[in-house]
């Protein structure tokens, strides 16, 4: 049973980084297959997702000197709009992390603009943590 934990962390982790992996795919799947406790897949996504977040954050921090490396995970166009948005709206931004594309881009701006890390993981997880719960209700309604 550790073991569908540990892959479920892994590749929420890995989704939240430069890796295209499906995290929502992966609990659905453990959901509807009522393999693992919803409730404790719900919490073991939000972390590993939000931890994968906090790797942005950290490559955000030191952006200017990766940005034009081939493997930095967003690209130029995209990590100003996302900046733009940043400057806009503050750091209530980073409730919508969890959007593909664009919520990478918000958690490195939100290291490039320094961001307190506390803070960070709190909007991100509590962001991350609704997208999940939608998925675990979802799955869990499916099966009912």
């Amino acid at each position: 049973m550790a073991a569908l934990y540990g892959a479920l962390f892994l590749s929420a982790f890995l989704a939240a980084t430069v890796v295209p992996v499906s995290s929502e795919a992966v609990l659905a799947g453990l959901i509807v297959s009522g393999r693992g406790d919803p409730w404790l897949l719900l919490v073991v996504a939000t972390i590993g997702n939000t931890l994968g977040s906090v790797v942005n954050w950290v490559l955000g921090r030191g952006i200017d000197g990766l940005r034009n490396r081939r493997w930095f995970p967003v690209t130029g166009d995209r990590y100003e709009q996302a900046c733009r948005t940043f400057r806009r709206f503050g750091e209530w931004t980073l409730l919508f992390a969890w959007l593909p594309v664009v919520g990478d881009a918000l958690t490195l701006a939100a290291g490039a603009a320094r961001v307190n890390l506390g803070v960070f993981v709190a909007l991100v997880a509590t962001g991350k943590a609704a997208r999940y719960a939608v998925i675990v209700a979802a799955g869990l309604w499916a099966t009912a």
